[in-house]
């Protein structure tokens, strides 16, 4: 476990140079597909290997390869085998985390397939799948198995080859943020309605800041996937859809909570496709949507409020935000411990308040900020936030994470340092 620590603090501190090298010595410019299940229920979790997929494109950055961030409700980390040296992780959540804290999983044990991607090894590696847990906010290990390169268990067979539209270039994709538009719900007859939506969204991404400045740093990809059915799953309503991704209204039974827990259709749809961001673009014109963080983003196209839908869902999936409101309904339980510090970057529970956004509020503003007048538009610390109304804050009294009002200094912050990762640039 020392070694592994030792490797950890030692990845942390490679010069861009010297990253790049090791990125070469490690892994080649392809994926490896880990497919996964995670099995359980509010009490305890498990995890168990489905597949792995050798995949062509590796989209991600070749000098950032150990996440700084350390957030998300799981964590993956990849060590050389030879060396014990920590050469790769990733944060993100999963569907399956939020079910664990429903009604409905106090009763059921449920096993959901999930996916990630990491550059492909040259040499043997160790795979480590480890779970936040809630208790003392740190990772602790899942699954842990070795993982041969030259393994004829690995699938490299060929998938369907979806029709892509690049609708942005600005570059070399391991130095740009890959933004994919996925189809949903869109048939064989509606996909250049899709290209036209995604090329909609991707421009008013592009006008709300800080992405607005940011439009250089992006390359937008639209993958065509087709669908029998035109819509989607309203299951409350008993209507369901044939469609490419399996998403539906009625999460964990919210009407206007849309997601899909088919991972391995979207990360099929994808496969030949630099993906840094997936946004699945869902052909109705009903309110809602939803994301988690560098899993997937999705909402519908055609209702009034898609655009700032669309970036309040990307929030989540791309830098890590989390909700804001406090009043609406939602079917989580005690989805926050507040004897801890939740781990994303715009809401706290002042246990460790230093490690968030105390630099960017004005001197004088008081702690906790009232939401009178005279701090409306002032960066600080208002009470209520991630579905609670007492015991966690948020930035400002209004923002895109709670109200689709314009990203707050925190927010603003945690986005440009993602734009920065991707693209392989420093703090």
């Amino acid at each position: 476990m020392k070694k592994y620590l030792f490797a950890f603090m030692a990845a942390c501190l490679i010069l861009p140079g010297v990253a790049q090298d090791k990125f070469d010595t490690f892994f080649e410019k392809k994926s490896l597909r880990i497919d996964f299940a995670l099995s359980g229920n509010a009490e305890s979790q498990t995890a168990a290997i489905e597949q792995l997929r050798e995949e062509p494109v590796w989209g991600g950055p070749l000098v950032n390869l150990v996440d700084p961030f350390r957030y998300g409700g799981y964590d993956v980390r990849i060590y050389d085998k030879a060396s014990g040296e920590l050469i790769y992780s990733k944060g993100f959540n999963t569907l399956f985390e939020e079910w664990r804290t429903t009604d409905q999983a106090r009763k059921e044990t449920q096993s959901w397939t999930n996916s990630i991607s990491i550059p492909y090894p040259k040499k043997d590696i160790v795979f480590e799948l480890a779970a936040r847990d809630k208790k003392d906010m740190q990772f602790h290990p899942l699954l842990k198995m070795d993982i041969r390169p030259s393994s004829i268990f690995i699938d490299r067979g060929r998938l369907k080859a979806n029709r892509v539209t690049q609708l942005m270039d600005q570059g070399d994709s391991n130095k740009k943020v890959d933004l994919v538009f996925l189809a949903e719900g869109y048939t064989a007859e509606e996909q250049e309605k899709f290209v036209a939506d995604a090329r909609r969204f991707m421009e008013a991404l592009f006008q709300t800041p800080p992405f607005s400045r940011h439009r250089t740093d992006f390359n937008v990809w639209a993958v065509g996937a087709v669908s029998e059915d035109s819509g989607t799953d309203l299951s409350g309503e008993n209507i369901f859809k044939n469609t490419a991704l399996n998403s539906g209204f009625y999460t964990f039974g919210i009407d206007r909570y849309l997601t899909t827990r088919d991972m391995k259709s979207i990360r099929d749809a994808v496969w030949n496709v630099p993906t840094d961001a997936i946004y699945i673009l869902i052909n109705t014109d009903k309110y809602g949507g939803g994301g988690m963080y560098n899993f997937y983003a999705c909402g519908t196209a055609d209702h009034p409020q898609t655009p700032v839908i669309f970036t309040h869902e990307f929030g989540h999936s791309f830098a890590g935000l989390a909700d804001e409101y406090f009043s609406s309904e939602v079917a989580y339980n005690d989805f926050y411990n507040l004897k801890q510090e939740p781990w994303e970057p715009n809401i706290t529970t002042l246990v460790n308040f230093d490690s968030k956004w105390k630099d960017l509020i004005p001197a004088h503003t008081p702690i906790p900020t009232p939401t009178d007048s005279a701090y409306t538009d002032k960066c600080g610390v208002f009470e209520g936030g991630g579905y609670i109304s007492k015991g966690i804050y948020r930035p400002m009294n209004h923002c895109m994470m709670r109200d689709y009002a314009p990203f707050c200094p925190a927010c603003t912050r945690a986005i440009e340092r993602m734009i920065r990762y991707y693209c392989d640039e420093g703090e």
